[in-house]
């Protein structure tokens, strides 16, 4: 087995356990869902994005036109599925957009990219990771609540201390002054709770959902993320200039599935749930045969 495809699938294997573990959890025990939720919106996220900023080391320049080519890959795909799903119902739209816009940058992105670029390249997909982080939180209430008008987004979007736990990583690191070794080792290890919580979420969704059909959002919302997310990012990278390491990382960051964080958004706003849960199964299957070609593509990028 090719060295790169065996990495993969030691990525995606775990990811699979920890979220079958919840899905058993889920078909035995009667679990209180949007707690789990909520633990991971609420407190172990702010704690991750925290802890990530603190400790990210990239160029300045680079890190910003890595930023905005993953803002603008985002502007293309959330622009096309709100086009193509006004016709179902408008939960269901929302849902869609979000589903096929928020691709999983964390805990499979990261991996990915160090066994395809060693640490320098886990380094810039610690960029794009952190843009997806806060912007996540950002665009995720912004669809939902769009019915409220834009004060109704403001609030909810406030209201989520991922944003407030970033700026404060932020001014903490410019002023130079260094984090206290309890609070450090305490906000790290809240931090390393995050992505087994959100995957076992995943599978505790899937399992109290029982069966899953396949619907046309499904299929519409898995092709976007897997197949028009990576090409949006190898053209938009290339008209801002990117080249070699990072329009590579990018390009695989952006063929990533759908993030789990997906789907608590999707609980937390009265989402379509049932749709978001079933594009993270889809698109994390799938990546299994989408990622290794975009993988054996990297080395021809320009």
């Amino acid at each position: 087995m090719p060295p790169l495809l065996a990495a993969l699938l030691n990525v995606m294997v775990p990811v699979a356990l920890v979220a079958a573990i919840g899905y058993l959890l889920a078909r035995r025990l009667k679990l209180d869902q949007d707690t789990v939720a909520r633990l991971s919106l609420y407190a172990l996220t702010p704690a991750l994005a925290f802890d990530t900023i603190l400790n990210a080391q990239v160029a300045a320049r680079e890190a910003a036109t890595l930023t905005l080519a993953f803002l603008l890959t985002w502007a293309v795909t959330v622009t096309l599925s709100g086009l193509v799903g006004r016709r179902w119902p408008l939960q269901t739209r929302r849902s869609v957009m979000a589903s096929s816009t928020i691709w999983n940058s964390g805990n499979l992105g990261l991996p990915i990219a160090l066994f395809a670029f060693g640490q320098s390249g886990l380094e810039r997909a610690l960029v794009v990771f952190l843009t997806g982080v806060i912007g996540t939180y950002i665009l995720g209430p912004a669809i939902y609540n769009s019915g409220a008008g834009w004060r109704g987004s403001l609030r909810a979007i406030l209201g989520l201390p991922v944003l407030w736990a970033a700026l404060a990583a932020l001014v903490w690191r410019v002023s130079g002054v260094g984090v206290p070794l309890g609070v450090s080792r305490g906000v790290h290890l809240l931090s390393q709770a995050t992505l087994p919580l959100v995957l076992l979420s995943l599978g505790i969704q899937l399992g109290a959902a029982g069966k899953l059909s396949i619907t046309p959002p499904m299929v519409f919302a898995s092709g976007v993320r897997l197949i028009v997310g990576p090409l949006a990012a190898f053209g938009i990278s290339l008209l801002l200039g990117l080249r070699g390491q990072p329009l590579a990382v990018l390009v695989l960051s952006a063929s990533m599935p759908t993030a789990v964080n997906a789907l608590l958004l999707a609980r937390e706003y009265g989402g379509d749930a049932q749709t978001v849960a079933g594009v993270v199964l889809v698109t994390t299957l799938g990546a299994l045969v989408t990622v290794t070609a975009v993988v054996a593509a990297l080395p021809y990028l320009p």
